[in-house]
C-alpha cells in the first residue's frame, strides 16, 4: 500500500496548530472591543481592556507566590468581578481553578480543599464562618487566603493575609501569559454534590471548556454583545462555562450576589438584560413574583433553563411572562449543558400546553458534543424511538470530563463501554428527541410497577397553589414502596392533602397517586435543585438519591 501523500510534509507546526483554550477569547475581546463594558457589579463597571489587565495582574501575582502548572487555586465567591477574573487569571499560568459551592458546610469545604490540594483560597467575607471552620479542619498545609471585599456587602470577617485588590497590585497588567502546552491540560476542578459520600472531583480540560463556550453561543443563538444576568452561580460547572462564553461573545456580565425577584427584574430593566440562565425554581420565583415587578420590560429576554427537568407549567408560565425559554441538559461531568431542546418554527402554532411539553424535553446533542443516546444498560444498544422504552442517557464526545481526580475506579466505571453514563433514565420520541423520565435512583417501584417521580411532579406543578414539588418513595408493607409528595405552596395560599390527592387522581393512574402529602419549604441546593435525598430521609426511604 502506497504512503498516504497527505501525511507527508504536512505535520503540525506553530503556524497551523494552536491548542484550543477559552483564554484566547478574552485576549481577542480586549483587543477588538477595549472600551466595551465587560462586567458590572453594583456601582462598579469594567471594560474588556480593564478586565484583561486585571486577569493578567492576577496571573502575575499568583506566579510570584510560586503558583504554576498543576497547582489548584480554590475560590469561595459570589457572582462577582473577582470570580469572573479567576476564570482567566488562574489558568493563564497553567493552574487549575476550583470553584467551591458557597452553600456547603465547613466539613465539605475542608474535604475539597484537602483533596484538591489547594495552594491558594480566594474567598468573600459573606462565607467567612464556613471558610474559617474549614481551614481549622485542615490537617496538612493551609492555603494562602485572599479576601475579596465588596463595598456593597457588609458583614462577615476578613480571614486572609491580604485583600484581593492589594493582591492584584502585586501583579503586572502587562504580564506575558501562555496558552496550555496541551489542550488536554486541566483548566478547572468541580466537585459533585456528594450526597451519598464524599464528592467526586470532576476535571475539565481547556479543549472542552473552549468548545462548550462556543457551543453555548451557537446552540442558543446568542448575538454579539449580549447582556447576561448572572442568576446562575458561577461556581456551578464554572457557570456552565458562561464566563468564557461571554468573553467569546464580547458581552456584558451583570453580577448578582443573590437570587431575588425584585433585584432580577430591576437589573433586567436597568441594563436591558438579553440573556439569563437558571434552574426551574428561579423561573418559578419570577413567575410568581408580584405583577408590579414585571412591569416595564419592553425587550425580549432569553432564558436557558436547566438543573432539573422543567415542568410544563414552568415553561408555560415563563412564556406568558414574555420570556423565550430554551431547555438544556447536562451534568457536572459534561461541562454543564451538552444537549439542547432545539426548537422548530412549527411548534409555535401549537397550543401553549403542547408547545411547553415539546420544549420541556432534553432534546438533542449540543453542537460540539459528538453524541447523546438512550441505551439499554445491559446490551448497550440504543432503545427504540417509541417514547415508551426507557434506558440510560449516555454521552460521548469533547464535552465530557477528563475524569474524576484521584479516583480511577469511578472514572473507569463512568466511561464503561466507551460512553459516559449519566444515571438518568429517559425515552426517545419518534423525532429523536430525548425526554428524561427519572434518575435511576428516583424510579419508584410499587407492586412491580415503575412510577416516574417526574411524571407525578409534572401533575403537581399544574395545581394552582403549588410553587415547588418533589416526589419520592415511601416504604410500604404491601406495595414495597409508594409515592410520597412534598409540596411548597405559593405565599398566602392554602390547600389540603385531600385536595392535592384528588387533583392527582384526575390526571394519573391510581397506583401513581401520592399516598402521602407533606407541606413545607423544600430543601434546595444553591443551584435551585430540590434535594430529594433529604426528602427521602424524611419519608424513611431505604434509597438515597444523588
Amino acid at each position: 500500500m502506497a504512503d498516504n501523500p497527505y501525511a507527508v510534509g504536512l505535520e503540525q507546526n506553530p503556524a497551523n496548530y494552536v491548542p484550543l483554550s477559552p483564554l484566547s477569547f478574552i485576549e481577542r475581546s480586549a483587543f477588538v472591543y477595549p472600551k466595551r463594558i465587560s462586567v458590572i457589579q453594583g456601582a462598579r463597571q469594567y471594560t474588556w481592556k480593564e478586565s484583561y489587565d486585571r486577569c493578567r495582574q492576577l496571573a502575575s501575582a499568583l506566579k510570584s507566590r510560586g503558583i504554576g502548572k498543576g497547582d489548584t487555586v480554590a475560590v469561595m465567591l459570589p457572582n462577582s468581578a473577582p470570580m469572573f477574573e479567576c476564570h482567566f487569571g488562574v489558568p493563564m499560568i497553567g493552574a487549575v481553578l476550583n470553584t467551591l459551592n458557597t452553600r456547603l458546610d465547613a466539613e465539605a469545604i475542608a474535604f475539597m480543599l484537602a483533596h484538591g490540594e489547594a495552594k491558594v483560597l480566594i474567598t468573600d467575607p459573606e462565607f467567612s464562618a464556613i471558610v474559617k471552620g474549614a481551614l481549622a479542619m485542615l490537617e496538612g498545609p493551609k492555603p494562602i487566603v485572599i479576601d475579596t471585599l465588596d463595598p456593597e456587602f457588609t458583614g462577615g470577617e476578613a480571614l486572609g493575609e491580604k485583600d484581593y485588590e492589594a493582591f492584584l497590585n502585586e501583579g503586572d497588567p502587562d504580564f506575558v501569559w501562555s496558552l496550555p502546552e496541551n489542550e488536554w491540560d486541566a483548566i478547572a476542578l468541580n466537585y459533585t454534590s456528594g450526597t451519598t459520600g464524599n464528592p467526586k472531583g470532576v476535571v475539565y480540560h481547556h479543549r472542552g471548556a473552549y468548545l462548550n463556550s462556543a457551543s453555548n453561543i451557537i446552540s442558543w443563538g446568542m448575538p454579539p454583545h449580549s447582556v447576561y444576568l448572572w442568576t446562575l452561580p458561577m461556581f456551578h460547572c464554572n457557570g456552565w462555562c458562561f464566563p468564557w462564553t461571554l468573553a467569546a461573545n464580547a458581552g456584558t456580565s451583570v453580577c448578582l450576589r443573590k437570587v431575588d425577584p425584585a433585584l432580577i427584574f430591576g437589573l433586567i430593566k436597568e441594563y436591558k438584560v438579553s440573556h439569563m440562565c437558571g434552574a426551574p425554581i428561579v423561573y418559578g420565583m419570577m413567575i410568581n413574583a408580584p405583577a408590579a415587578l414585571k412591569e416595564g420590560i419592553t425587550h425580549q429576554v432569553n432564558g436557558l433553563i436547566a438543573g432539573a427537568a422543567p415542568p410544563a407549567a414552568i415553561i408555560e408560565g415563563a412564556e406568558q411572562m414574555g420570556f423565550n425559554i430554551t431547555h438544556v441538559y447536562g451534568l457536572t461531568e459534561t461541562y454543564g449543558p451538552a444537549s439542547v431542546c432545539a426548537k422548530h418554527p412549527e411548534w409555535d402554532k401549537l397550543p401553549i400546553d403542547l408547545r411547553a411539553a415539546r420544549n420541556g424535553r432534553q432534546g438533542v446533542r449540543y453542537h460540539m458534543q459528538e453524541a447523546i443516546a438512550v441505551m439499554d444498560t445491559v446490551s448497550m444498544e440504543p432503545v427504540p424511538w417509541d417514547g415508551e422504552t426507557m434506558g440510560e442517557i449516555m454521552f460521548r464526545g469533547n464535552l465530557v470530563m477528563k475524569g474524576y481526580l484521584k479516583n480511577p475506579k469511578a472514572t473507569v466505571e463512568a466511561f464503561e463501554g466507551g460512553w459516559f453514563h449519566t444515571g438518568d433514565l429517559a425515552v426517545v420520541h419518534s423525532d429523536g428527541y430525548i425526554k428524561i423520565k427519572d434518575r435511576s435512583k428516583d424510579v419508584i417501584i410499587s407492586g412491580g410497577e415503575n412510577i416516574s417521580s417526574l411524571e407525578v411532579e409534572d401533575v403537581l406543578y399544574r395545581h394552582p397553589s403549588v410553587i415547588a414539588a418533589a416526589v419520592g418513595a415511601k416504604p410500604d408493607e404491601k406495595w414495597g414502596e409508594v409515592p410520597a409528595a412534598f409540596i411548597e405552596l405559593k405565599d398566602g395560599v392554602q390547600t389540603t392533602e385531600a385536595e392535592i390527592i384528588e387533583h392527582c387522581r384526575a390526571h394519573l393512574a391510581r397506583f401513581k397517586v401520592p399516598k402521602q402529602v407533606v407541606f413545607g419549604e423544600l430543601p434546595k441546593t444553591s443551584t435551585g435543585k430540590i434535594q430529594k435525598y433529604v426528602l427521602r430521609q424524611h419519608a424513611n426511604s431505604a434509597l438515597a438519591i444523588e
